[in-house]
């Protein structure tokens, strides 16, 4: 699976995506549009081998209204609001070739550029 999630409404997400210049066999998924499923994100944590807080967008509005930083979550109630919450999910993220970029550290920018310019 070759895909891209990401935010069209994200300024941040369009910068990314213009700067790493994905081409026609990645697929983007706009998961303001289409939200990610539960099998997908299944799949993602299993490549990760880490846990749904790696997943999670910890500036999202709603984690901020909803307190969630002073809350004890479990991996069940992370996956949970991530599935709930489009906005939840860290972004962009990227799948190319059975390998995972997150977020938008500059680092892991120039990781994805450099995957996807071979």
């Amino acid at each position: 699976m070759n895909k891209i999630f990401y935010l069209s409404t994200c300024d941040t997400c369009k910068r990314i995506l213009k700067e790493v210049q994905p081409n026609e066999s990645i697929d983007l998924q706009d998961i303001k549009k289409l939200h990610i499923t539960a099998a997908e994100l299944d799949a993602i944590h299993e490549m990760v081998g880490g846990s749904y807080e790696d997943l999670m967008n910890k500036r999202a509005r709603i984690y901020k209204l909803e307190g969630l930083k002073e809350k004890c979550l479990t991996e069940d109630n992370i996956k949970g609001w991530i599935l709930k919450e489009y906005s939840m999910l860290k972004r962009p993220l990227a799948i190319i070739d059975g390998e995972v970029f997150t977020g938008n550290s500059k680092v892991t920018v120039a990781d994805l550029k450099a995957k996807l310019s071979k």
